[in-house]
Formats: C-alpha cells, structure tokens, sequence
C-alpha cells in the first residue's frame, strides 16, 4: 500500500509540473495576459545592494503609484511606463550614486517566466507574464516582484507569501494519509 502511495504521489507530481510548462506553451497562457508584474533584481546579495534594492522598490512605487492609479488597462499601465522609464532610471541612477554604488539601473517591458506566487488570498499560477524588469548593475542578487496591473502592489498590497503547489498537494496527500490510518 505504501509504495502505491508513493507511486501515485510521484507521478502526481510529474503530473502537475508538466501541466504547468503546457499552460505556459498553451492557449490557457492567455490568461497571464491580463497582468503586468514588476520585478526588481539587486546587484548581488551583499547587504548594501539588497539594502537599495527595497529602498528603490519603494521609490519606485511612490514615483508611479499617482501616474499608474490612471490606468484602466494593462496596455495603457504599459505606455504610461514607457513613457516614464528614463525619468524612473534618473531617479534610481541618482539614488545609486547618492549611495556611493558605481552601477547603474536598466528598465525594460518584456515577458518572462513567474513561479506561482499568492498575493493576499490571490494566486497567480506559474507562466510567462508581461513584466517591468528593473535591473540594477549586474542584476545576479535576490530581486522582489509584484504586479503593477491590476495595482496589487500600487495600493498597499505587498503582503506577499510564497507559494509551492507541489508542496501544498504533499501537505494535503500526507493530511489524507495520516487521517485515514488514525481511523483504522
């Protein structure tokens, strides 16, 4: 009975992570058309460069929370971006530099790969999404992320917990097991 378990439990993994890469290459991948997220990467992980990395989100957020607050759709979040990219990485660049850090940033609109991720209550499942890259130097450090359209992070939104759905389904499976043997 127990290898059976652990057979079905392996082959549910399997299961589920392939799934998620056919989402991805699919056309339920349209659905993570409706978001623009934000991610923030650091220099490295010193302590200064994750230091600035959260001074900078937060600078960040304070500069496009009035503009994007505007915004009625995805693409319109997008342009309004675009069209404030070079004043944000002033900003950030003069902030690096006020700091005495010797790199620069660099923003781009592009779309990349998200592991699933749950926002207060809200799960954005694993994909390719549209994505506001902020990259700061040479970007190899721990980064944060968010999601600029809908304005989850733009509005007081940034409890943010990370999610594993394979270890949430083990959780659940092993939760079954465990009852199912204490009632026998």
């Amino acid at each position: 009975m127990r290898k059976i378990c652990i057979t079905f439990l392996i082959l549910f993994i399997i299961f589920v992570t392939t799934g998620c890469r056919r989402i991805q290459e699919g056309n339920l991948a349209k659905e993570n058309t409706e978001f623009l997220r934000i991610h923030v990467r650091a220099n490295s992980n010193s302590d200064e460069d994750q230091s600035i990395k959260y001074y900078i989100k937060d600078e960040i957020v304070k500069y496009l929370t009035p503009f994007i607050a505007q915004c009625h759709s995805k693409d319109e979040t997008v342009i309004v971006i675009e069209e404030k990219r070079k004043t944000l990485e002033y900003i950030i660049d003069g902030i690096l530099k006020k700091n005495g850090l010797d790199y620069s940033s660099r923003i781009s609109v592009r779309n990349e790969k998200f592991p699933t991720r749950v926002y207060e209550g809200f799960t954005l499942e694993c994909g390719y999404y549209d994505a506001v890259i902020v990259e700061l130097g040479e970007a190899k450090g721990d980064n944060w992320w968010c999601v600029v359209y809908p304005p989850l992070c733009f509005t007081g939104g940034e409890n943010v917990k990370y999610s594993s759905l394979i270890l949430q389904i083990i959780e659940e499976f092993k939760n079954k097991f465990v009852n199912t043997k204490q009632k026998k």
